[in-house]
């Protein structure tokens, strides 16, 4: 053991014995009225080994009884009593091809006021942006797990696209798998949606710093939206990282838009999948959209995977 004594050549335990003068082994054998001494090494041999055994023994015993205590006081674990948020059973995904058909929504009514005669002197407001009923919300959350405030951001976001950019043919299914991939549905941080749409807690990924296989990307924002003046993060329930954000950073509500805000989120992400003029129920620019939010085929198939899933159950 390294630098240890007992490794010395005649100290207890070494494989070399300490050896005495030759010479003075012949005159002790022709003196007279003497006789040789007994050697003590291989007594103390014998004696030592016979304390190891016991040792060891003892050892075992004191070992074997401590296993068999845990053994008998170990308890098996419990399944937690609620699935994940938001968990649902995917279909196999070596049998998905290409992206769900897109889902309806029912809207909600009296959210897009019908045009009055206006006078001259008179300007009419904007509408608001329509969302949908609370009979579809409750019956499609329950149906497919999908936290109901959730639900409301996705499906409003199909709705404005429905209405001014129908060509993309957004489906809110698509926006609920990235939602629950990215971040189960806002919660992967341990809070939830709020009725506002806010997450209670923020939901803020590893740094971007070119270690766990990710990209370095060096900060953009002077850490105003995830808290890092050194690297990115991404940020928000949709996952977004700074710089995508100041780009395509959108509000449902109109005013600043907030990436840790479902509605602002999802509605964000709508714009940026239905980018290029992408037709969203093509395979190819369904692919196409997903591999630009995130460059991986695991990815894709399960983001695929719980589009399909949340489809079918609806």
């Amino acid at each position: 053991m390294g630098d240890s004594v007992s490794g010395a050549p005649g100290a207890p335990g070494s494989s070399e014995e300490p050896r005495a003068n030759e010479g003075s082994r012949a005159a002790e054998a022709v003196r007279p009225g003497h006789r040789r001494r007994r050697r003590r090494g291989p007594a103390i041999a014998v004696s030592l080994a016979l304390v190891v055994c016991l040792l060891v023994t003892a050892g075992v015993v004191v070992l074997v009884g401590r296993v068999s205590s845990a053994l008998n006081d170990w308890e098996a674990p419990i399944a937690e009593a609620t699935p994940e948020v938001g968990t649902i059973e995917t279909p196999p995904h070596d049998q998905l091809t290409g992206p769900p058909a897109q889902s309806g929504v029912t809207a909600r009514e009296g959210d897009a006021p019908a045009e009055a005669d206006a006078g001259a002197d008179e300007r009419s407001s904007p509408a608001g942006p329509q969302r949908p009923s609370d009979e579809w919300l409750d019956e499609v959350s329950e149906n497919t797990g999908v936290p109901r405030r959730a639900l409301e951001g996705y499906a409003s976001a199909q709705l404005v696209l429905d209405a001014d950019q129908s060509s993309c043919q957004l489906s809110w299914p698509t926006l609920a798998g990235i939602g629950y991939v990215e971040s189960r549905h806002g919660t992967y941080a341990g809070g939830e949606l709020g009725p506002d749409g806010n997450t209670t807690v923020d939901v803020i990924g590893i740094p971007l710093d070119g270690t766990n296989n990710t990209q370095a990307i060096p900060d953009t924002d002077n850490g105003e939206l995830d808290g890092d003046t050194e690297w990115d993060r991404a940020i928000g329930p949709m996952q977004f990282i700074p710089s995508t954000w100041a780009r395509w950073g959108e509000s449902l509500e109109g005013g600043t838009p907030d990436p840790h805000n479902i509605d602002d989120a999802a509605l964000t992400a709508a714009r940026y999948l239905c980018g290029n003029g992408r037709d969203l129920t093509s395979a190819n620019d369904w692919e196409s959209a997903i591999l630009e939010y995130n460059r991986s085929s695991a990815y894709v198939s399960d983001v695929l995977a719980y589009a399909h899933a949340y489809a079918d159950a609806a």
